[in-house]
């Protein structure tokens, strides 16, 4: 698609379509890939309606952040003359595949799991029903890079939801597993790695960037970047407008071990934690109140607002300390949208 295309979905003069675009289009090609092709046996024609049903509702909607990253992070790292069509569509396949890996491991359904996106995987290397599966893009071996970042992904994940559930389980309530130290665990495993590091990493592979050392100054910046999404994202369930972040908070009353949680244990008085101890992890509006007054009480807002102006200073030296030769502008374009910032 070279320069007909447009640059991180914003369109250019004369192009038809933007990478959003593309990607929604993608989608039913997908599906009829991982839910037709290959299978002839007319006894499996249920269970693959279910899964047809499964991805066409779980996997749509949203922003799509994470898989329109591979291709907007590949159109930074791949010069426009040498961005083919097919390296675009590959990339958006890739991107499909990370959003599987979004909707299957949160979503609990009796036929799916990650051997799904395991299974999407040939995709990246089909044209018009030609498998290639381990051939090359541009004489490098990505395919297999790939697979191993996925699966790797697939297990930080996995084990991040793990210690999430662990740290809070259902109805016990115990503020002393809610350290700092184990919170910082949960983000990087069960969010950073997947969110972030996931889409670029694959984008670098696409574009033949294998070197251990650049993928290592990625992910430094890049787990800097989740861990504070993550945190803005627990400050948005307690104190955003739902109007504006299109959903109700629940971590109060889902006894979660959050960035505000634990910051405040940190600077609270023992009278305090024994407020918090009565009402955190419960359903009642009453106790949800009494907590957050208790955030209030404690200037968690203030807290917040200096730890993210400490994260950006913070991500700003380490995208010019771990990034020289690595295009600035795939981190930056990621930070000003997490940090809203225009600078």
């Amino acid at each position: 698609m070279g320069d007909s295309t447009c640059n991180n979905g914003l369109q250019h003069q004369g192009s038809a379509k933007t990478d959003a675009q593309l990607f929604d289009e993608q989608f039913e090609e997908m599906v009829t890939e991982l839910t037709q092709k290959d299978f002839t046996d007319p006894v499996l024609a249920d269970a693959l309606n279910r899964l047809k049903d499964v991805l066409q509702y779980n996997a749509p909607g949203g922003k799509r952040n994470r898989g329109l990253s591979v291709i907007s992070s590949l159109r930074e790292f791949v010069p426009p003359s040498e961005l083919s069509h097919d390296t675009v569509q590959r990339a958006i396949l890739v991107g499909w595949c990370i959003e599987l890996l979004q909707a299957f491991l949160l979503v609990a359904d009796d036929i799916m799991d990650a051997s799904l996106t395991r299974r999407g995987q040939p995709c990246w290397y089909k044209k018009e029903g030609v498998a290639v599966h381990r051939d090359t893009a541009g004489g490098r071996p990505t395919y297999t890079h790939l697979l191993e970042l996925f699966t790797e992904s697939t297990f930080q994940t996995e084990l991040g939801q793990a210690l999430d559930l662990m740290t809070a389980p259902p109805n016990q309530i115990d503020l002393n597993r809610f350290t700092m130290e184990r919170y910082k665990a949960i983000v990087k495993y069960k969010t950073a790695f997947y969110s972030f590091y996931l889409p670029v990493a694959s984008a670098m592979y696409m574009a033949g960037i294998d070197s251990e050392e650049e993928h290592n100054n990625a992910k430094h910046i890049l787990l800097e970047m989740g861990e504070f999404f993550q945190i803005q994202d627990d400050y948005l369930d307690c104190f955003g407008d739902p109007a504006v972040t299109g959903k109700i908070g629940t971590d109060i009353q889902d006894n979660k071990c959050s960035w505000l949680v634990v910051t405040a244990l940190g600077v609270m008085t023992p009278e305090q934690r024994e407020e918090l101890q009565s009402c955190y992890g419960r359903h009642d509006d009453g106790s949800v109140q009494r907590v957050k007054a208790l955030y209030d009480t404690l200037g968690m807002p203030a807290l917040y607002r200096q730890h993210e102006e400490e994260s950006y200073q913070r991500l700003l030296k380490l995208i010019q300390c771990h990034s020289q030769n690595l295009p600035h502008a795939v981190f930056l374009n990621f930070a000003k949208k997490i940090y809203k910032r225009n600078k």
